[in-house]
């Protein structure tokens, strides 16, 4: 499987709310980077899935080794209100499971973290 099949299949899981599937494509020690700072671990993933309330739709994907970098528009519903938006996101895959995840707010910044290009564009 490649390293965006991974991501694809996780927010997949995401999507469903598949707290199974999304813990098997996932490092026990997976690290989720968000706004307020990093927190890890399987725990951690499940009480943010179930509080996000979170489905994603891939706009674009981007690879280059174990690095993925997904253009997304993300709708959720949480306790803190609904909202919606164009995001990005940075995966790190080890070992064919998600190891690391961040959040941003635009496709730039992510890229750039990433290290990536527009010429890393997976075709779809």
């Amino acid at each position: 499987m490649q390293t965006y099949e991974v991501v694809e299949a996780w927010q997949e899981a995401v999507n469903a709310q598949d707290v199974k599937h999304l813990l098997e494509l996932s490092d026990e020690k997976i690290e989720l980077v968000g706004p307020r700072g990093s927190a890890y671990g399987h725990p951690v993933l499940k009480e943010w899935l179930a509080r996000a309330g979170l489905t994603l739709e891939t706009l674009q994907i981007f690879a280059h080794g174990d690095v993925v970098v997904v253009a997304q528009h993300g709708v959720w519903n949480s306790q803190m209100g609904a909202g919606e938006a164009d995001i990005a996101s940075i995966f790190e895959i080890h070992g064919g499971r998600v190891a690391r995840f961040k959040r941003f707010d635009h496709l730039e910044d992510a890229l750039r973290e990433a290290g990536l290009s527009e010429a890393d564009a997976i075709e779809g």
